[in-house]
């Protein structure tokens, strides 16, 4: 007979580091108490943090592997989720954390952006699936605000970012899986003006469960006589249940759940196979009205955007709280005689912790996690300067959106693939005991893997930034990214302690420099396979160079402190970890970028030129 699930809150997070990176390397106090952030100051935030960590170790935390284990059920075209989920959705709400950063015309308290992120880590790092319902919903109501009509705005933003409604986006198709623009939903005039919706849609996360009485679809679909490929498409508002200009709610419209996927991980989360108008009964609505029709795709990318940052956090707090799980247990667990007494039978068991290969693996996750997610706290503060400087300044807040497009892949692809590495690495820290379920970390492993293949596999990702970002603005916004490395590098290449490891960042940004000129060159040569070949290497080269860079900048900043600060002080140690951290990943990880820079080089085509038949001959 197997144990029942205890409710048991197994996340972890370390405010200090959270409020390191917004007041002493983003300097948030510099936009606080400003337009648009007037009712904001350090004492709102740093609460604010506090009891979001709260929230979520008392809230969610303790349903996360009861989630797991129970999974969602599909009864009558019903989905259930899992015992919790609904009073949990209830108080997220009442909390107001998926309202933080929302304009205060939508019920929301207008806060940066980059509190909000990491308001967002700490809720997916304590249940990333229950995280997928608000988040989905939360993404919806952004492209209605961003672009629907008054009347749309008024009767579905506010309901969705209150929590009264739900949300999803419906793209992907059976037959066209991640080639969006072989959708074949359809969408055909109704004399009232409304649109009749015939289709299907797969993978939807959150399509259909209990914690709401609606769900409002974005979906994706081709009018009549529209045009082939990705151009055709409209985006359609196809709520789950029909309603009057109030809200007041009606008929249902004709949504089915068809099934729902059984998953390695995020088993609390529904993931719909979705019918639309199986009874010709199904209507929507075009986001913006008719004068919107085939700007389907360039409105969703609104939603995806935020969406790839989202899953780009999610692997951050997913894989923060397995390394913090994994020195926890590294502290306590007692195996083993130290290296100075390996030989001595006799000799007391030391802590796993005091074991090299146990604090390299350590201070392989911290630099990792505490790298990337500054990286992803420099594209929020980045939306947080478009937000103050739109208006007064264009030229400037023109450069920090081109920084934000370019950041996006980055996050999205290098944080989901490092998360599953990092829970990798802390499931070997544990050893054995890790690879059970008495721990947390073989949930977060097999909850992280999705990461990397939804909102756009990385590989999408990759093509993004070196097909479309790359080019951006005629190649400025790179050129700026570049500039503001070798800013920093000038500025701190004889840096008394650092000085060795910014140089090396400056090394691997002129290599990176050169290989985007190399994908430069393979495009106008006529060589384009070589672009799906390497997109992947350079993108993982683009995300250490940043992800360095980070690092180094907030070790500059922690070596300042150091000589002022008490060595009996807890930020004495917390700020000589920066440095550590810093100096391993520039010296174990940045040589890498250098190196692929090098291989690229090579144009080794072999994948390209192998016969299919020569890969296996089973």
């Amino acid at each position: 007979m197997s144990k029942p699930i205890q409710a048991i809150n197994r996340y972890k997070a370390d405010l200090r580091e959270l409020q390191f990176l917004l007041f002493e390397q983003f300097k948030l106090t510099d936009i606080l108490g400003k337009a648009p952030f007037e009712a904001w100051g350090p004492d709102e935030v740093k609460s604010s943090l506090t009891e979001a960590y709260r929230w979520s170790r008392e809230v969610i935390g303790p349903l996360n592997a009861i989630g797991d284990t129970q999974g969602c059920r599909l009864e009558a075209g019903r989905v259930t989720a899992p015992k919790g989920f609904k009073e949990a959705w209830k108080s997220l709400y009442e909390a107001g954390w998926k309202s933080i950063a929302v304009d205060a015309e939508f019920g929301g308290a207008g806060s940066p952006h980059s509190l909000q992120v990491l308001v967002e880590e700490m809720i997916s790092g304590a249940n990333v699936a229950f995280a997928m319902y608000p988040g989905l919903a939360f993404g919806a109501s952004e492209v209605i605000e961003s672009f629907g009509t008054p009347e749309q705005r008024t009767l579905y933003c506010t309901r969705m970012y209150g929590g009264q409604w739900g949300g999803t986006m419906c793209l992907t198709e059976p037959q066209a899986g991640s080639d969006v623009g072989a959708a074949r939903t359809s969408a055909k005039k109704n004399p009232d003006g409304s649109y009749s919706i015939t289709g299907t849609k797969i993978f939807i996360s959150g399509g259909e469960h209990d914690l709401t009485d609606n769900i409002v679809h974005l979906v994706l679909a081709r009018t009549e006589g529209a045009p082939a490929g990705t151009k055709g498409l409209t985006l359609f508002i196809v709520p789950k249940v029909r309603s009057s200009q109030d809200g007041t709610l009606g008929e249902s419209n004709d949504v089915a759940c068809g099934a729902i996927e059984h998953k390695m991980g995020i088993n609390g989360s529904s993931t719909c196979v979705l019918n639309f108008g199986e009874n010709g009964k199904c209507i929507g609505w075009p986001v913006g009205g008719d004068a919107k029709l085939n700007q389907g795709m360039s409105q969703m990318f609104k939603m995806m955007n935020g969406a790839r940052i989202g899953v780009g956090v999610q692997g951050i707090s997913v894989a923060s709280s397995a390394f913090l799980n994994a020195l926890e247990y590294a502290k306590d667990r007692k195996q083993g005689a130290s290296i100075e007494h390996w030989k001595d039978a006799t000799a007391p068991r030391a802590r796993i912790i005091e074991h090299a290969d146990v604090r390299r693996m350590l201070l392989d996750m911290k630099s990792r996690v505490e790298g990337i997610r500054a990286l992803a706290v420099k594209l929020t503060h980045h939306q947080d300067m478009v937000h103050v400087l739109t208006g007064k300044d264009e030229t400037q807040a023109a450069y920090h959106q081109g920084q934000v497009d370019l950041l996006v892949p980055l996050v999205k692809a290098y944080g989901s693939d490092q998360a599953f590495r990092v829970c990798e690495t802390a499931i070997q820290t544990y050893g054995g005991a890790g690879y059970t379920k008495d721990y947390p970390v073989e949930q977060y492993c097999r909850d992280s893997k999705i990461f990397s293949v939804y909102e756009g596999t990385n590989h999408i990702q990759a093509m993004d930034l070196v097909g479309r970002k790359l080019g951006q603005a005629g190649g400025a916004n790179l050129q700026a990214f570049l500039g503001d490395v070798a800013k920093f590098v000038a500025a701190n290449g004889a840096h008394a302690k650092l000085g060795p490891a910014v140089k090396r960042l400056g090394a691997a940004a002129e290599a990176l420099g050169g290989s985007a000129m190399r994908l430069l060159m393979w495009f106008q040569s006529g060589n384009l396979a070589l672009v799906p070949l390497y997109a992947n290497r350079f993108l993982e080269m683009m995300s250490e160079t940043t992800v360095a860079w980070m690092l180094l900048e907030g070790a500059v900043i922690a070596d300042a402190k150091l000589p002022t600060t008490p060595a009996a002080e807890a930020d004495h140690a917390f700020y000589q970890g920066k440095i550590a951290a810093a100096l391993y990943f520039a010296r174990t990880v940045l040589p890498g970028v250098e190196q692929k820079a090098m291989l690229m080089g090579e144009e080794d085509r072999s994948p390209l030129d192998l016969p299919e038949a020569g890969f296996a001959q089973g």
